[in-house]
């Protein structure tokens, strides 16, 4: 094991996607705890609201696309290393581009166990040997091993949003301006279809729960809002701050796999996933004592690492989902109250 790394800055890199990066904030604050560690955090400007209040966290270093590519990325990480070579560098990311920037490094280096080889022998083969590997550690646990000999527990790595007392009350005003106190929370978007529900599914449970005299909140991020007449559909108005503050107040947030799912962990909002094309095996999964996640049954799943690939079922997996499966999962959330 390296030299341990304790009571000082360091530099941390997690560039893509938004469930990648919440995903490492549970990580960052317990190795505060832990090691009295702080961070510079350099990530892509879209992502930096993540990590706006983290106690771990000193400072971000956005990176525009334009500087993620080629000769710019080189000449990027030349400059960078210059300004922060002093720091030891904490790469979460974990690829060709972020390897180059290890190279150049003059101060020390620390990398997790990303299971790639593992990840392309389960996805080939869906052995359960595979599966078993793949298991024992989410993504939290896998990122902790950059530091840690051992698995470290779920809950001391699970991810955290830290919000501010304005966020708080502006959005528990916003929803006192729409009448609710306690919603429960739709999101039924997807960067990739597959990963979720057809919209017809999702009406049909918001029709069941307004029936039942629920309190709903629509949220999220689409092309075409869900319910776009509905005061209570707030697709595409929220950031990511503002999107964090709403399902702190929510009694529970159902989703597909998605960044969303992270965020309703992050701020402890009980959360209901429904998976199909990805599985537990990827270690994206919610980490909340009451999160509740439903695998849809399918002999090729997982078929991709994200969900991104073309479907030779016609998504079958996910055309199982009826409203009614979803209003089952629902009462058994609130039957644990």
């Amino acid at each position: 094991m390296a030299q341990p790394l304790k009571n000082q800055e360091c530099l941390t890199v997690r560039l893509s996607a938004l469930g990648d990066a919440i995903l490492t904030t549970g990580v960052l604050k317990y190795w505060q705890d832990q090691f009295g560690l702080t961070f510079h955090v350099l990530t892509k400007p879209a992502l930096a609201p993540v990590f706006k209040n983290h106690p771990a966290v000193c400072g971000v270093i956005p990176v525009e696309e334009t500087n993620l590519h080629g000769l710019r990325w080189m000449r990027y990480c030349r400059n960078l290393a210059r300004s922060f070579g002093h720091l030891p560098l904490i790469d979460l990311h974990v690829n060709l581009r972020t390897l180059f920037l290890r190279a150049l490094w003059p101060g020390p280096t620390r990398t997790y166990a990303k299971y790639s080889m593992t990840r392309r022998l389960f996805l080939a083969t869906r052995h359960p040997s595979f599966a078993a590997r793949l298991q024992r550690l989410n993504v939290p646990q896998r990122y902790a091993l950059a530091l840690e000999e051992n698995a470290v527990d779920t809950a001391l790595v699970r991810p955290r949003i830290f919000l501010d007392a304005a966020e708080t009350a502006q959005s528990r005003e916003a929803l006192s301006l729409l009448s609710l106190k306690r919603p429960i929370a739709i999101h039924p978007y997807a960067t990739h279809p597959a990963k979720t529900p057809r919209p017809e599914v999702w009406r049909n449970l918001i029709r069941a729960l307004e029936d039942r005299g629920e309190e709903l909140l629509i949220l999220g991020r689409d092309a075409k809002s869900l319910l776009p007449d509905s005061p209570r559909d707030l697709t595409n108005t929220t950031d990511l701050r503002t999107l964090s503050a709403l399902l702190s107040h929510c009694r529970c947030l159902i989703t597909g796999d998605s960044g969303p799912m992270h965020l309703a962990t992050a701020v402890g909002t009980p959360v209901i996933a429904l998976f199909g094309p990805t599985t537990r095996e990827w270690g994206f999964y919610p980490s909340g004592p009451r999160d509740i996640i439903h695998q849809s049954p399918c002999p090729k799943a997982p078929c991709s690492l994200h969900g991104q690939d073309a479907c030779t079922l016609q998504n079958a997996c996910m055309a199982d989902i009826s409203d009614q499966l979803i209003l089952h999962l629902l009462d058994t959330l609130q039957g644990s109250d």
